[in-house]
């Protein structure tokens, strides 16, 4: 039987108890959850970056986004409020639709004596 030791969404034990599988779960103390979801979202994340293709990317994008939710909620926040910080930081800082890659920025401490 493999082994996975891994977070899977919610309906996946009815999934697999479909195929007529035996399968074993656990439901996970508070510590454990945010551990294991944060591993979650760097597993999504590497998923993304490793896309070939645009329907694969927006596979991956949709399981980020499910990630980012549950973070959220985990920390007890809605998307709304999550939206607004975002919207707040890009009006305030800007997004990254621009392109922009900064290179270098002087330190202001002079080497003059």
């Amino acid at each position: 039987m493999p082994t996975y030791n891994k977070l899977v969404r919610d309906k996946i034990p009815q999934i697999i108890e479909a195929t007529g599988k035996k399968f074993t779960t656990e439901i996970l103390n508070d510590d454990d959850y945010i551990k294991h979801i944060k591993q979650k979202c760097y597993e999504e994340l590497d998923e993304y970056c490793s896309a070939q293709s645009k329907e694969e990317a927006v596979e991956e994008l949709a399981d980020l986004l499910e990630v980012i939710h549950a973070l959220a909620n985990y920390h007890g926040f809605s998307m709304e409020e999550v939206e607004k910080v975002r919207k707040e930081k890009e009006e305030n800082r800007g997004g990254f639709q621009e392109k922009i890659f900064l290179i270098e920025v002087e330190d202001g401490i002079s080497d003059e004596s």
